[in-house]
């Protein structure tokens, strides 16, 4: 499956944006938590899935500090009540100075208290029940419906992509270039599902894409709208383990490993060699051109669109 992020400036524009998604094809789509003007997440997701029918809801991602898992699973089966069927929830812990400054976290062991969550969502989403005492959580509690609603968690280091192996329905990167995903992300996981001995989940690619023929205007775009991420110790570290050093920014190198652009036939034929090399599914990231908003999305939903029917 190939997806589309959602971007907008609050939560009636993100309803709007998948409801065109929806028309134009897209099967799926996913935000980030402030990837939508601060609105919440899941409440966005309820409205929009009585607004749609067919179209894929997914979170990439919710941070997991500042709820409980409890309340976490409340909210997603009101979700799936809402659209059975078409919602896959993503979880994750988020970068440790967010988590400290904004939400008063305790920052250890990130990776324990997201297998902990998922313990628990699978438990009372899957048997309607938990009782579970953990280092970060504890919920003993039941839900009055069950639901096998997707568990998926963000990724970026080596034991991220282990422990998605062995307890996620499928590991969201971010980022995150091509090369390190095939040759050392895919591997991890794998690794992480024969050690619990279960299916290997998918890896879902965080691909930003951009419908332009001008490859220097397309890397443009990409430096200036993915700024942020070369700040981040957190990202360029999949860069640094891939063979680049970003000290400075996004070297063209790394972003040929990175950004899908060209015509409309172009971009959906990148989108689907991700696929093919091995990713389970692609999180295609639009760049919008600040001066053509509308135009440049409806161009990038029209080639994930195709690219979606293609591979299929």
């Amino acid at each position: 499956m190939i997806g589309a992020l959602i971007q907008a400036a609050g939560a009636p524009q993100a309803v709007e944006q998948i409801v065109q998604a929806e028309r134009a094809g897209v099967p799926a789509v996913w935000a980030t938590s402030g990837g939508i003007g601060g609105a919440d997440l899941l409440a966005t997701w309820a409205a929009a899935a009585v607004r749609t029918s067919r179209v894929v809801l997914g979170t990439s991602i919710v941070r997991t500090w500042p709820r409980h898992p409890v309340a976490l699973a409340e909210e997603t089966l009101a979700i799936e009540q809402l659209a059975p069927g078409r919602f896959r929830l993503g979880i994750g812990p988020t970068g440790e100075a967010q988590a400290v400054q904004t939400y008063g976290a305790n920052y250890r062991k990130p990776l324990t208290q997201v297998r902990e969550y998922l313990t628990v969502l699978r438990s009372l989403l899957y048997d309607g029940e938990v009782d579970f005492v953990g280092e970060h959580v504890t919920a003993r509690t039941r839900l009055r419906a069950s639901v096998r609603t997707p568990l998926m968690a963000s990724a970026a280091g080596l034991r991220a992509f282990e422990l998605c192996g062995e307890a996620s329905d499928g590991a969201i990167s971010w980022v995150a270039p091509r090369r390190y995903l095939v040759e050392q992300a895919l591997p991890a996981l794998r690794h992480g599902a024969e050690r619990a001995g279960r299916p290997v989940p998918p890896l879902i690619a965080h691909v930003p894409m951009v419908v332009n023929a001008d490859r220097q205007a397309a890397r443009g775009m990409a430096r200036e709208q993915l700024a942020p991420y070369a700040r981040s110790a957190h990202f360029r570290g999949t860069w640094t383990r891939a063979g680049y050093d970003e000290a400075e920014g996004y070297s063209d190198a790394l972003l040929d490993d990175l950004l899908i652009s060209g015509s409309e036939a172009e971009v959906a034929a990148g989108l689907g060699d991700w696929i093919r090399d091995g990713m389970g599914e692609v999180l295609a990231h639009p760049l919008l051109d600040p001066n053509d908003r509308q135009g440049s999305l409806a161009r990038a939903f029209a080639a994930i669109a195709r690219a979606a029917r293609e591979v299929a």
